[in-house]
């Protein structure tokens, strides 16, 4: 009897395991989707423009592409608070609002007055600048490009810097011009400094002169283009720096087609609006770098220890129907170089 109850005592063992089992799996598979439906932690960027929203979106959506790329996604695991400028005057009271939403970081697309105003308002929320402005060091963002130091750093795109390049390119392309009409607003700390000290220096080694022209309001556009046109200069360059002279770059660059001027900007949709040229950091490559700090920075990084970085890419970008429409010839090496001819 005893040796006839084994293997049914062994079976009996084996069903329990197995029942118990059984009632495991649906338990464990419970516990995988209550964990899997556990809300994802949303973390906060603020984002404050100098410009308004519809200058400001191609920029906007750049970052947002390049932070997708990274992994974050709008609506699941970050939320972006849009603050713009839409007028004068209004930084210190949205750069403040960021700050009271409790953000995890703020970035900064603008120029020198908007990095100022989010430094105000906050000593401890990391802020990751982008867009035209000072040297950071010079302008006292940073203690340097290396070793930040404070809760400033991001990318900084040489708008300054790059005038005499843009001086050289522009006698490349017109050879026998002598001066050059600049277009800008006197608001704006670095622009002011590049026209004032740094195109004079520049514009004497190729042997030129440069008129600035100061544009504070939408009237004294109107005013500008009234002596540029009794004036006759060799050509217009606009520097970058200011939301004021990005949000009228169409009219400009209109203004130019009709006085057959050429024109050279450091905004990239003036030459889709008739610009015949433009040249500076690439655009795409600075919004990857924008993401990239905000990553670091979510996932625990200080913007002390992250390095300020430069542009290491640049565009040069050719609008050969306005060539064309101006009755200028753009030099076949010029066009060589060029990394983006519209016809």
């Amino acid at each position: 009897m005893k040796t006839g109850n084994r293997p049914q005592a062994a079976g009996n063992s084996r069903k329990a395991k197995f029942i118990g089992l059984a009632l495991c799996a649906p338990l464990f598979a419970l516990c995988v989707s209550a964990q899997a439906q556990q809300p994802q932690k949303v973390l906060r960027i603020g984002y404050l423009s100098g410009t308004d929203r519809a200058t400001d979106s191609p920029r906007a959506e750049g970052i947002r592409l390049a932070l997708r790329e990274l992994g974050y996604m709008e609506g699941q695991n970050i939320a972006i608070e849009y603050r713009h400028l839409e007028g004068r005057g209004r930084q210190p009271e949205l750069a403040a609002e960021l700050v009271r939403l409790k953000v995890n970081v703020i970035v900064v697309a603008g120029g020198d007055n908007v990095i100022r105003e989010a430094m105000n308002a906050t000593k401890t929320t990391p802020i990751v600048l982008t867009g035209p402005g000072s040297d950071p060091v010079e302008a006292g963002f940073v203690e340097s490009l290396a070793r930040p130091g404070g809760n400033v750093t991001g990318v900084t795109l040489l708008s300054r810097e790059l005038g005499g390049k843009r001086l050289e390119l522009f006698k490349e392309v017109v050879p026998k011009v002598t001066r050059i009409a600049v277009l800008y607003d006197p608001a704006v700390p670095g622009t002011k400094r590049e026209v004032k000290e740094d195109l004079p220096v520049a514009a004497l080694a190729l042997q030129l002169s440069v008129q600035p022209w100061e544009v504070r309001s939408a009237d004294g556009f109107e005013r500008a283009f009234g002596a540029l046109s009794k004036d006759r200069p060799g050509g217009l360059y606009v520097p970058g720096g200011g939301s004021f002279i990005r949000a009228n770059l169409k009219r400009i660059a209109g203004f130019a087609l009709k006085s057959r001027l050429p024109s050279l900007y450091s905004y990239k949709e003036a030459v889709d609006a008739g610009g015949l040229m433009y040249y500076s950091a690439d655009e795409i490559e600075s919004y990857r770098r924008v993401a990239y700090y905000v990553d670091k920075i979510l996932k625990g990084s200080k913007p002390a220890d992250l390095p300020v970085e430069q542009p290491k890419k640049f565009e040069f970008i050719i609008n050969l129907k306005t060539a064309k429409q101006i009755g200028l010839i753009i030099p076949p090496n010029v066009l060589a170089r060029a990394d983006k001819i519209i016809r």
